[in-house]
């Protein structure tokens, strides 16, 4: 058998299923049950002002995303939110923990497609209980050859992962600029990002087009031309 001569890892949210827009309709439910005070810009910058603060205490994914919404509540109203709204959005937050998975169009055709000559990874971030969910009724599960659920997507996280799979080249496949390309180019990586139509602010970054590991895809159907153009 040959040696492959690739690793490819892949994100999950976003990248292989559809995670973001329950976000963000629940951000707008949220800015409805608060209209009276205040406009909904100012609600959203204080939730991602909250949600920043608080990633190094509760992380990423919905739990956090949850307190950070009550504690938002209770700031804009002075401590005068009622348990009925409070109520209302730990609802919210259970309902977002038990949305059906939805995949992107060709997902599964496309790492089918650069398995035979790579060791394919899911690396992704956030809640260890949501995203073990997510993968499992994705039906994903059995196309990946090792899977890690990290709680920050960072260069040494890149580095630890990579350095296990004896490879002449890695790769990781992404949305999000911030966390998908920019760390992974950092540890001797290509990176390549799958722009999703919906992106959450904190993810927001500048391309490093003039990077020579770097590359854009429209969709996961044009990854295995792009792996065997660079092969």
């Amino acid at each position: 058998m040959m040696k492959k001569q690739w690793t490819i890892a892949f994100d999950a949210d976003d990248t292989l299923w559809h995670n973001e827009r329950g976000f963000q309709m629940t951000q707008a439910r949220f800015a409805q049950m608060l209209a009276e005070e205040t406009d909904s810009d100012t609600l959203m910058a204080r939730l991602l002002a909250a949600e920043q603060r608080n990633l190094a205490i509760y992380g990423f994914g919905v739990k956090g995303f949850v307190l950070s919404m009550i504690e938002t509540a209770i700031e804009v109203t002075d401590g005068r939110v009622s348990t009925d709204t409070i109520a209302d959005l730990l609802a919210m937050g259970r309902a977002m923990l038990a949305n059906p998975v939805e995949l992107l169009d060709g997902v599964r055709p496309a790492i089918e497609a650069v398995a035979p000559h790579a060791h394919v990874l899911l690396i992704t971030k956030g809640d260890l209980l949501d995203q073990e969910r997510k993968l499992a009724q994705s039906g994903l599960g059995d196309l990946f050859d090792h899977v890690e659920i990290v709680s920050d997507k960072t260069t040494d996280i890149y580095t630890h992962i990579f350095a296990r799979f004896d490879t002449a080249h890695h790769m990781m496949v992404g949305n999000s600029v911030k966390s998908d390309v920019i760390p992974a180019l950092a540890a001797g990586a290509w990176g390549i990002h799958v722009p999703h139509d919906l992106t959450w602010a904190y993810e927001a970054a500048e391309p490093p087009v003039e990077h020579r590991r770097f590359r854009q895809i429209t969709s996961l159907t044009e990854l295995p031309a792009l792996v065997a153009s660079l092969s």
